[in-house]
């Protein structure tokens, strides 16, 4: 009876074994939910730098009528800009702000505020910008403009899209 058991164990673990097998993907099919490193050195890996290209070179630069003077959207170099009395600085969504040179205050066309990721405060609309502070701009229609009482030239750096009115 012994020598039955073990032989009723032996084959229905054999089965087991082999239902488990039948249903694993084939190596390298559709189905396989691995894949190899030449896979991905060939298929992966050029469309992660064909995307990062793409996001890098951005929307060009798009200059509006009149006075304005637009750029587009995916610059990652610093720009450096003077302001004149009178002009506003309106940056796109994402851009970043280094005041240099002159006195400034916050623009809101939204009301909201503006992120000085130096001070780690909100700027609202009409608030002082202190010089060398960082700012950066979470959606378009907020900027920068001279502050009335200033009288020496503004310099600004600028990284991203903007536009001055």
């Amino acid at each position: 009876m012994k020598k039955y058991i073990a032989t009723l164990a032996l084959v229905s673990s054999l089965s087991f074994v082999s239902t488990a097998n039948a249903n694993a993907p084939v190596p390298g099919s559709v189905d396989d939910p691995m894949i190899t490193k030449s896979y991905f050195d060939q298929n992966v890996q050029k469309a992660v730098k064909d995307e990062v290209t793409k996001a890098l070179a951005g929307g060009g630069g798009n200059n509006t009528a009149g006075d304005s003077t637009s750029t587009g959207g995916g610059s990652t170099e610093l720009k450096v800009v003077q302001l004149k009395a009178g002009q506003t600085l309106l940056a796109k969504a994402g851009a970043e702000v280094i005041v240099r040179r002159g006195k400034l205050v916050a623009v809101s066309t939204d009301g909201e505020s503006i992120p000085d990721v130096t001070s780690g405060k909100d700027l609202n609309p009409g608030a002082p910008v202190e010089l060398n502070h960082l700012l950066v701009f979470p959606r378009d229609g907020r900027g920068v403009k001279p502050d009335a009482k200033n009288t020496g030239d503004i310099f600004i750096m600028v990284r991203g899209g903007y536009t001055i009115k």
